[in-house]
């Protein structure tokens, strides 16, 4: 398994409860900074932008 090279979000405070993500192989790993070698979600780039996206569309709708 490679190294990822984790980017904290440029949105997380310090603290615990960051996101960080990486790309590995065509994938995109998630992780959060409380526990990095825990769970790992793995998306597909077209997966992680679709979710981006919808995050973008209904932020400030409740």
């Amino acid at each position: 398994m490679s190294t990822l090279a984790w980017q904290k979000s440029s949105y997380c405070a310090q603290g615990n409860s960051c996101l960080h993500i990486a790309a590995d192989h065509g994938t995109v790993a998630l992780t959060e900074s409380g526990d990095p070698s825990g769970a790992i979600l793995r998306a597909t780039p077209a997966a992680w932008a679709e979710l981006l996206r919808t995050v973008k569309e209904t932020h400030g709708r409740g």
